[in-house]
């Protein structure tokens, strides 16, 4: 009885991968996965990553963050924004590293978030929102801790910087993301508590 319910569950968390992870690819290669911008692009990928975190845990977050992540960089092959062509020229290893790490690390510490605040709030449905908004600010902190550790010499980077008259790093990234990264979390934190939340409810029954 107990190997059947070991099998059960191993089918029903690869089914729901498998799913979340479809959904990702889809995004990434339609429009409706991200909207441009001159300089960055506000992904709403983050949501099914975030929805893969809360209800598969840890690892199904890591593995939605690594689907997000060869998405990312196999846009930054195909169809790259002008910054991600600047970067590509001067490093693609270094590219497939920003493009790919932190959407693993995103995924991953999502879900430990997440289990964190299960323990703490329980029936709260609000952790599902906190865990939610968790995703695209891990998105976009561990993104550009990236970027600056491996572009932030380059010259467009210095471009940039001298454009927005930034003097360090944390004026520089506040500078390019700023509003945009609060529109892309509280849009993606909201979403994802909501869908969390119902598929939770529905796959307890």
């Amino acid at each position: 009885m107990a190997n059947e319910s070991n099998k059960t569950t191993n089918v029903r968390f690869l089914t729901q991968l498998a799913l979340l992870s479809a959904i990702i690819i889809l995004m990434a290669l339609t429009p409706i996965g991200y909207i441009r911008t001159p300089f960055l692009t506000v992904t709403l990928i983050t949501i099914p990553v975030a929805v893969g975190a809360i209800i598969l845990g840890p690892k199904g977050g890591t593995i939605c963050g690594l689907v997000f992540g060869l998405t990312s960089f196999y846009t930054a092959l195909t169809a790259p924004s002008v910054m991600m062509g600047a970067f590509m020229s001067v490093n693609p290893v270094f590219v497939a590293i920003l493009c790919i790490v932190p959407r693993i690390l995103e995924g991953f510490l999502c879900g430990i978030i997440y289990k964190g605040l299960e323990k703490g709030l329980k029936n709260n449905p609000v952790k599902y929102y906190l865990a939610g908004l968790s995703c695209p600010v891990l998105n976009t902190l561990l993104f550009m801790i990236t970027l600056v550790l491996f572009f932030y010499n380059c010259e467009y980077v210095v471009n940039l910087k001298e454009a927005f008259g930034t003097t360090n790093p944390f004026a520089f990234v506040v500078a390019l993301v700023g509003v945009q990264a609060v529109i892309e979390a509280v849009s993606c934190g909201v979403v994802a508590g909501i869908v969390s939340q119902a598929l939770s409810k529905v796959l307890r029954k």
